[in-house]
């Protein structure tokens, strides 16, 4: 029994599963999550190791190598890079395609524990963490006070906000950026130790025995059992002043008489500025499988009972709120799907002139969008761009679904018959195609099974939206359709209609024998005689099938190629956000201080620039402190020269912002001529899909020899300069880092009997702090918290290359000092050490401005070509957006390609016949064609969206192409001229080709028109659409009667089939 004699012998039983399928469906609504894109699930674990103080190059060689050659015993790692600056090293793991990364997570925090006992003293154990372009900083919790310091909003931030973060499911809890942590700080006074002939080890030593954590005991006495603590650790921070350095003699040396102790912080090394002043933030950090806009509402919600927890002087607030750009964008989705349909609906109704079968065919739409969503909410996918796209695309199909349906129910009540014998015959005649045109647009996304990477986490949850709904207007056109037609649809409408508007076999054949003769219909109406001159031009074209054909062929071909040659090519399309993020690089080795006075400079620059346009601005200088190296996943600075700065504009500023950037380039160099600045991905679309890259072009020089590489990055950068449309071209990594370098001469060491660890010691507390060589904690109990006890020389102290030779090395004697036993020289070293595998590189990094990516790259590619053979060792790989470019597609190509090639299967295994299947896919070159000069005319780009788009169009123009050819083969069979079959087909099915085409070009225009938050990056998926379907229709009624005409006029009415019985 078929779907459609089921559903109108039981309709009730149609109408509760429809109902039910719409209440689920309502649930998955409410529960399923919302976010920009869908989960990319990225195959990557990074590794954090700090270690205050140390050098790029011991970080490099006592951290990154030792845990580089350890992991090698990981299975299914791709590559490792690391990056290694002052106190850090990062480690990046890249897997290949669908590993298991729960079990690789758990072999890398094996090996961490492995290479850990290789590491120097004092050294934390590595923070293993899966992260990846998905974990994005989705807004700021800014605190602020008039009164509290830095540290102390610091701490509340960190010890009474940061943990609240865990009661929000999705939320990380990155630690606060802005200051340092809260520590018991001993600064030593230099001068005071070499009155007290003591040295800064000696006050280290002294703290080290004095204050001591020990665990407490119990003894029974009589019937009690007592807990037994004692006073080991120090109650107070004051008290840390009354420990004895020295004691006997003439007098006991007390902290308090050659230092100062303070709560205080760690040394400082960063700033976070909120609208140029000193501030202290937390960013809001989603996980990669949550949902933005979920993620922001919980956290608001608390916000309340956050501020509660502060005193009455801290305020905080949520700043940089990227949800509200996912909820616009998802807002402005729905209503370009929800314009699309009514503008379909009034298509539809202008062609059938029946509000009833309007309405029909209009129901079929929220149906089967709902039962989508359930679908994907059962596949485990998101509201997101890329599935609301899908959906607002398969409006377009549904109708053509439901339309073909009604209108065939039009032409069967046109005939005369009963409305359920008519109803039930259209449906019924119509099942197969329905389903074969089905399986062919399912088969244009049968390619984003087979697709690896990005291409695959953007390509398939398009492919599910789609799919879902199309099966659902398929069950909806074969069961719902014919149900509510018997019971809205009038027969009296049609009995009076005109006959030309059904055919059948009598008709058909008329037709056929007088395509000239159009005198013996009575009366035609504008569309019959629209479609009676139709006919005739077919007719006449038949004899010159042959050339029409070829040049056909030749033409779309000739006209696609060109089009691709000179359309451009991008990962996304270009968005113009009311935003920017700055990246600012002063001179090498800048001291904290002077960079953040450059960050104020830049700031006023901007807001002279935009004309006091800035609406908040955000901005980060200096390092991440050693305590918390995982934060350099969200904000990476090689060093205190470096600042990131992020700008939002108010919605009154209308200026492009690829003109202010250039201004603001040109107004920076000219105040700032030291400073290099770079404009970095901001909003979430870039951010994720530069997978961390900081610049759309950049250039990876790898080899052995630092200087070589650096050499030859640097020829690179002279050659990019010349390219018009790249800026802020440079080198990303500091190379030239200014160094003191101390030679300690071992002979005389010895001669006054020291050693390197005591000197070691001594430069270590006068230069850093003790916080990495000499553990200690200090217990707040009113917090319950422990801090870190470290002494140092303070840093306004050590001002001077004299300071550092005057080190006394000696405790109780004022010589030997450091000059007695080193010698100095300053130098130049690399800031930043980077290595990829056995190999250090560096990074050439360049902005593109008023140029698509694809000609950028393939300028930058003709460039190293230029460049001629690199030297022996040294290795050139094209990186950041570049060569995702170039994968996306080269996936999508191929997807394009293996979706004609299973369409084409698809139909053989149908008609039976390779040459039919051909005929059907004639109108694949014009869809092409179409799509592509759509692009070219209205200035879009060849991208992932409109590659998207292209491909829908050919599933649509398949549909077309089925229906022509399977009703000119059922015709040639009886005419026995594929000729007239031809014309007499396109005839029959020029009504439902037009109306489906012309409702979901409709449907498509509000997308096409780029409105709304999301308007920029879904719109050449629309123009892509629309230009396909417009081809593919010209190429459907003009170009395919004649095609199979030519094929088929020397074919045979024998069945295929080698059955001896079917002879």
């Amino acid at each position: 029994m078929s779907l459609v004699s089921s559903a109108l012998k039981k309709p009730v039983t149609v109408i509760v599963i429809t109902g039910g399928m719409l209440l689920f469906s309502l649930l998955a609504i409410l529960n399923i999550p919302i976010d920009i894109f869908p989960k990319l699930n990225l195959p990557t674990i990074y590794v954090v190791e700090p270690y205050g103080g140390m050098s790029p190059q011991q970080m490099e060689g006592f951290f990154a190598t030792r845990l580089q050659d350890q992991f090698l015993y990981v299975n299914g790692v791709k590559n490792i890079t690391t990056k290694n600056i002052q106190g850090l090293t990062l480690l990046k793991l890249t897997f290949y395609e669908n590993t298991d990364m729960a079990e690789a997570s758990a072999q890398v925090a094996l090996q961490v524990n492995r290479a850990m006992k290789f590491f120097p003293p004092g050294a934390l154990p590595p923070q293993v963490l899966r992260f990846d372009a998905s974990s994005l900083p989705v807004g700021e919790l800014v605190f602020s006070s008039p009164g509290k310091s830095l540290k102390e909003i610091y701490d509340l931030a960190a010890t009474r906000i940061r943990p609240m973060f865990a009661s929000v499911p999705g939320l990380s809890a990155p630690p606060p950026f802005g200051a340092n942590s809260r520590s018991v700080v001993v600064n030593v006074d230099p001068q005071k130790l070499r009155s007290y002939n003591l040295s800064a080890d000696q006050v280290v030593e002294a703290i080290a025995k004095n204050n001591v954590m020990t665990p407490s005991g119990n003894i029974r006495i009589n019937n009690t059992m007592f807990v037994t603590t004692i006073n080991s650790l120090e109650k107070q921070v004051a008290d840390f002043g009354d420990i004895p350095i020295v004691t006997g003699g003439n007098a006991t040396v007390f902290v308090r008489d050659v230092a100062r102790v303070a709560d205080a912080a760690d040394i400082t090394v960063d700033y976070a500025l909120v609208n140029g002043r000193r501030s202290v933030y937390i960013p809001v950090v989603k996980t990669a499988d949550a949902s933005t806009w979920e993620v922001v509402k919980q956290l608001k919600a608390r916000l309340p009972e956050m501020q509660s927890l502060l005193p009455d002087d801290v305020k905080i607030s949520y700043e940089f709120d990227q949800s509200v750009f996912v909820i616009n964008a998802v807002k402005s989705l729905i209503t370009e799907g929800i314009l699309g349909a009514l503008l379909t609906g009034l298509m539809v109704l202008l062609f059938l002139r029946d509000l009833r079968s309007c309405l029909v065919v209009v129901v079929t739409i929220p149906v089967a969008v709902l039962c989508a969503v359930l679908g994907l909410q059962l596949a485990g996918q998101t509201i997101n761009l890329m599935t609301l796209s899908g959906l607002a695309l398969a409006i377009g199909i549904l109708v053509d679904q439901a339309t073909v349906t009604i209108e065939n129910i039009h032409q069967h009540l046109e005939m005369g018959k009963p409305v359920r014998r008519a109803i039930y015959d259209a449906c019924e005649e119509i099942a197969f195609p329905l389903l074969l045109i089905l399986l062919c647009i399912l088969a244009v996304f049968a390619p984003s099974l087979i697709m690896t990477g990005v291409p695959k986490a953007m390509f398939l949850p398009l492919s599910l939206s789609i799919g879902f709904a199309m099966i659902a207007s398929f069950f909806a056109a074969q069961t719902l359709v014919p149900i509510i037609s018997n019971w809205w649809l009038k027969p009296e409408k049609f009995r009076h209609a005109h006959a030309g508007l059904a055919l059948d076999d009598a008709e058909i054949k008329e037709i056929g024998e007088h395509l000239h003769h159009q005198d013996k219909m009575p009366a035609p109406g504008f569309f019959e005689r629209f479609k009676n001159r139709f006919m005739q031009l077919l007719d006449r074209n038949l004899p010159r099938a042959r050339w029409i054909n070829g040049c056909y062929i030749v033409g779309a071909l000739l006209l696609a190629g060109g089009c691709y040659l000179f359309i451009g090519k991008d990962l996304m399309p270009h968005v113009n956000a009311g935003q920017f993020q700055l990246r600012l690089r002063e001179p090498d080795g800048t001291r904290l201080e002077r960079t953040e006075a450059a960050l104020h400079e830049v700031l006023h620059i901007i807001d002279s620039t935009t004309v006091g346009h800035v609406a908040i601005s955000s901005a980060y200088a200096g390092l991440i402190p050693s305590s918390y190296g995982t934060s350099n996943l969200y904000i990476f600075n090689s060093g205190t020269h470096e600042a990131v700065l992020q700008v939002n504009l108010d919605e009154d500023y209308k200026a492009d912002i690829e003109t202010l950037k250039d201004r603001l380039r040109a107004n920076i160099a000219a105040k700032l001529p030291e400073m290099r600045i770079s404009f970095e991905p901001i909003d979430l679309t870039e951010k994720i899909m530069s997978q961390g890259a900081a610049t759309p072009i950049e250039l990876r020089v790898a080899g052995k020899d630092m200087q070589q590489i650096a050499g030859f990055a640097g020829a690179l950068v002279e050659k990019l300069k010349k390219v018009s449309y790249l800026r802020d071209v440079q080198i990303a990594q500091p190379l030239h880092f200014p160094v003191i370098n101390i030679h300690i001469d071992r002979l005389k060491l010895a001669q006054m009997g020291l050693n390197i660890y005591q000197v070691a010691r001594s430069v270590t507390a006068s230069t850093s702090s003790s916080r990495f060589t000499e553990k200690n904690q200090w217990l707040d109990e009113k917090v319950a918290y422990t801090y870190q006890v470290q002494v140092q020389i303070p840093e306004y102290s050590m001002t001077a290359l004299n300071d550092l030779k005057e080190i006394p090395l000696l405790p109780g004697r004022l010589r030997p000092v450091l000059a007695d036993v080193a010698t100095f020289t300053t130098s130049e070293m690399p800031g930043e050490y980077d290595r990829a595998g056995p190999r250090r590189f560096v990074t050439v990094s360049a902005n593109i401005t008023r140029k698509d990516l694809g000609a950028a790259t393939r300028e930058v590619q003709r460039i190293i070509a230029e460049a001629g053979t690199p030297p022996k060792g040294v290795k050139i790989e094209l990186k950041g957006a570049s060569s995702l470019l170039v994968e996306t597609l080269d996936s999508l190509q191929h997807g394009l390609a293996i979706a004609v090639v299973v369409i084409f299967l698809l139909l053989a295994a149908n008609y039976q016949s390779f040459k039919l299947s051909l005929v059907v896919l004639t109108t694949v070159p014009a869809v092409i064609a179409g799509s592509l000069l759509a692009l070219l005319f209205t200035g879009s780009t060849l991208n992932l969206q409109s590659y998207m788009g292209m491909i829908m169009s050919t599933g649509v123009s398949v549909a077309n192409a089925i229906l022509i050819v399977t009703n000119a083969e059922k015709l040639r069979l009886e005419y026995n001229d594929a000729g007239k079959a031809a014309v007499v087909s396109a005839g029959i099915r020029l009504r439902p080709i037009l109306m489906t085409s012309l409702a979901m070009i409709a449907g498509m225009i509000p997308m096409a028109a780029g409105m709304g938050e999301a308007g920029d990056q879904t719109a050449p998926l629309g123009r892509a659409v629309i230009g396909g379907l417009i081809a593919s229709t010209l190429a459907a009624l003009l170009v395919l009667p004649l095609v199979y005409a030519r094929m088929q006029r020397k074919a045979r009415n024998e069945s295929p089939s080698l059955l001896p019985s079917d002879l």
